[in-house]
């Protein structure tokens, strides 16, 4: 850890933050015809991510709006251990930024209890406009992605500065693993976790936040110990 840097985190929101998968939540719940095979291509990287998410909301009715904001909200589960990370950073000064691939209508409500600023909370938005609900993205790929992720965590981590900033990042799924390629520190779980060691990236496990807290501050302290002469 270099203790010149200012240390930054990027956390994912479906499967990290909360316990589960939003989306696929939604989708076993209302059962939309095809799901389970866009979901399929999705993850053998037959489609981009920002394809399948479209075509798996454009499969259910605008007309269900109500209905699908409220399961979204009262099936979720935080993590344990959220809020003790959350005063960490606070408390260490440690710019936390929300990374998610997942949407605005269940994404913004379920942190808003949380002190996060909005500025700070990126993810996909949503239109109930047309017959089927329409996913819309305000934080696409730039130049220097070729993913088509949807919301581009790269493009997000690649704006701080790598000489500048100690980019720390939390996941756990198929739309973090660019992003664990340019992190410092990587803190992942489930298809993260396996692909890390596919590709040889260090990374720290976690099942909750409270790992997280408890490694961040033995990095911290190990930075401090100046070698002896």
């Amino acid at each position: 850890m270099n203790t010149h840097k200012k240390p930054v985190i990027f956390c994912d929101f479906d499967g990290t933050i909360t316990e589960n998968d939003n989306i696929i939540a939604i989708m076993k719940h209302f059962q939309p015809a095809g799901w389970e095979q866009i979901v399929e291509k999705i993850m053998n990287k037959e489609i981009s991510i920002r394809q399948g998410v479209g075509d798996l909301f454009a499969l259910l009715p605008s007309e269900k709006k109500q209905d699908i904001v409220t399961f979204a909200i009262e099936q979720a589960r935080i993590r344990d251990g959220f809020e003790a990370l959350l005063q960490y950073c606070q408390q260490e000064e440690i710019s936390f930024y929300v990374t998610s691939g997942g949407i605005d209508f269940f994404v913004y409500p379920l942190l808003a209890p949380y002190p996060i600023e909005k500025e700070h909370i990126f993810c996909n938005g949503s239109s109930f406009e047309g017959e089927t609900i329409q996913i819309t993205w305000p934080h696409a790929c730039d130049a220097h992605c070729t993913n088509d992720c949807g919301m581009c965590k790269t493009k997000i981590m690649r704006s701080f500065d790598q000489a500048a900033y100690d980019r720390i990042l939390i996941g756990d799924s198929i739309t973090d693993f660019a992003g664990a390629k340019l992190a410092d520190l990587v803190f992942a779980r489930s298809y993260l976790k396996t692909q890390c060691e596919k590709e040889g990236i260090p990374y720290i496990a976690y099942e909750d936040f409270h790992t997280v807290v408890e490694a961040l501050k033995t990095r911290k302290a190990s930075a401090s110990v100046k070698p002896s002469v």
